[in-house]
């Protein structure tokens, strides 16, 4: 609109008014009547062009008539009433079918839980309704717990509306959100949903859907106008089973915070609470950028949403709480589980040597042990799979640094995320080059085995008789399970004899373990 040229103003027609003061109070009052002299543009079609012109009510205000009368004009018959504080539920629709990844500069809540800046939750939706949460240090670092929950929200320290910068929720590689961000699924497909108070929301809206600048032009009425039929349309909307409307034009723009602005938040304070209704039910205001100056539209041609008495009433929610008492029982990952299933280290699987770690992609996470691997994906669950396996999965610039993906740390402890992954101090690197491996856990090298980048040799690789072999292994004899079927191929790690490992232990291939995603 800031290269549009202005129409000619509306003009001011008599009798358009009959004596109904606007009243701002807790219940619906009549705002207006309508007068027959003046025609009402009949509307056929659904979708842009109906309702309030936004460049109608730019000039309007620039000729001194008050929000309450632009709105009188383009919406006649409806009155005005204000609301106590409510919640929106609106789908962020650039983000679907994508995992929710997000962080607060201040920390935030997961799955019951307090997270520290610096760190990421990244969930992934269960079929139950729940998701998999998995934190890390950073977008892409370090795994630092995983658990399973039934509450798929991500929540800010302070669920109170008008919070600062720093508690926002903000995705990866994206922008930032105030409320809380969660996750539905539609189809079967991820969807992700931003909960809301309603004023926070239309702070994101407005001056994406009206330039801020308004307020120095003359025209700040009609920024209110504005504010008033975009938050009754937000509220009347119900697109979806879980959002009540979206952040596309099909809906209202909504960038989040990206674009707010101190002129159209002081604006849609003026207004707080205030929405239009037909018949006692909250408006479906549509509005549009029709640069004709627009004309009255009858307000039966819009649909409506609940009454102000079955809104959503009350603060945005936050994350349930456990009693302070149980909350230190930790929930374990699903690789823990696993493990513990399994035997923990009296198992042949033998002692951990080092953290979980993400798989390319976050398709998932693993951790070494002395004589294997464990796996865990959304879509297989937990796995047990040898060195080799791991080797194929797991790119070879992180095989060959031998450090957890992490991130750099800023002024004060905090690491930052999206910051480039640095070797922590002191880190173990075995010879085998898995990253958290302590180097004891690896034995000797085999000669003739399969060389990494920087000399060191790849677990389950070829070994001559008289090489060592891995402690807990036997000399090869025939193919072991996990070898790819080349003969030779050492035995499985921590299986004696070169017997078949345990059923519960039995190691699947690669093309086994994914050839069916």
């Amino acid at each position: 609109m800031r290269n549009r040229i202005r129409p000619a103003s509306i003009p001011v027609r008599q009798a358009l008014v009959t004596g109904c003061a606007a009243v701002l109070a807790g219940t619906a009052v009549a705002l207006w009547s309508w007068s027959g002299d003046v025609p009402i543009r009949p509307l056929a079609d659904p979708g842009h062009g109906r309702g309030m012109s936004q460049v109608g009510a730019f000039d309007s205000a620039q000729q001194g008539w008050r929000a309450e009368r632009i709105l009188e004009h383009y919406y006649p018959g409806a009155t005005l009433a204000t609301i106590p504080p409510t919640n929106l539920a609106v789908r962020l629709v650039e983000q679907d079918g994508s995992t929710l990844d997000a962080y607060a500069q201040a920390g935030f809540r997961v799955a019951g839980r307090e997270v520290a800046p610096g760190h990421v939750a990244h969930l992934t939706p269960l079929p139950d309704g729940g998701a998999n949460v998995v934190v890390t240090v950073g977008c892409d670092g370090e795994v630092l717990w995983q658990t399973a929950t039934s509450d798929p929200w991500i929540y800010p320290l302070d669920p109170n509306p008008n919070r600062p910068v720093a508690e926002h929720l903000t995705l990866c590689g994206g922008t930032a959100y105030r409320g809380s961000l969660g996750l539905a699924t539609e189809n079967g497909e991820p969807r992700t949903i931003n909960r809301v108070d309603v004023e926070d929301y239309l702070l994101g809206v407005v001056p994406a859907e009206v330039q801020a600048n308004w307020v120095d032009k003359g025209a700040s009425e009609a920024l209110r106008a504005q504010a008033i039929a975009a938050r009754s349309y937000a509220l009347a909307d119900r697109r979806y089973p879980y959002a009540q409307t979206c952040d596309t034009t099909d809906c209202q723009m909504y960038p989040g915070t990206a674009k707010e602005d101190p002129h159209t938040a002081a604006v849609i304070a003026s207004t707080a609470g205030t929405v239009l209704l037909r018949d006692g039910r909250i408006l479906r205001s549509e509005y549009s950028a029709g640069p004709d100056g627009g004309e009255p539209a009858g307000i039966y041609a819009f649909e409506v949403g609940p009454t102000p008495a079955e809104l959503a009433v009350g603060r945005p929610p936050t994350d349930p709480r456990p009693d302070p008492r149980t909350r230190a029982a930790t929930t374990h990952s699903p690789i823990e589980l696993e493990y513990q299933r399994l035997g923990g280290e009296a198992s042949s699987l033998g002692a951990p040597l080092g953290p979980e770690m993400l798989l390319p992609q976050r398709a998932g996470s693993y951790r070494l042990f002395s004589n294997g691997v464990i796996i865990v994906t959304p879509t297989l669950g937990a796995q047990v799979v040898d060195f080799t396996t791991l080797l194929q999965l797991v790119p070879e610039p992180v095989i060959e640094g031998g450090v957890p993906m992490g991130s750099a740390a800023k002024p004060g402890g905090a690491a930052t995320p999206d910051t480039a992954s640095t070797p922590t101090s002191g880190a173990a690197v075995p010879s085998s080059g898995l990253p958290g491996a302590d180097p004891s856990a690896a034995g000797n090298v085999p000669s003739g085995a399969q060389a990494l980048p920087g000399g060191r040799a790849a677990p389950g690789a070829e070994a001559s008789a008289s090489d060592g072999v891995r402690p807990g292994a036997a000399p090869s004899v025939g193919t072991a399970p996990g070898s790819g079927g080349v003969a030779g191929a050492p035995a499985q790690p921590g299986v004696p004899n070169g017997q078949a490992p345990t059923p519960e232990l039995a190691v699947p291939s690669l093309e086994e373990v994914f050839g069916h995603r």
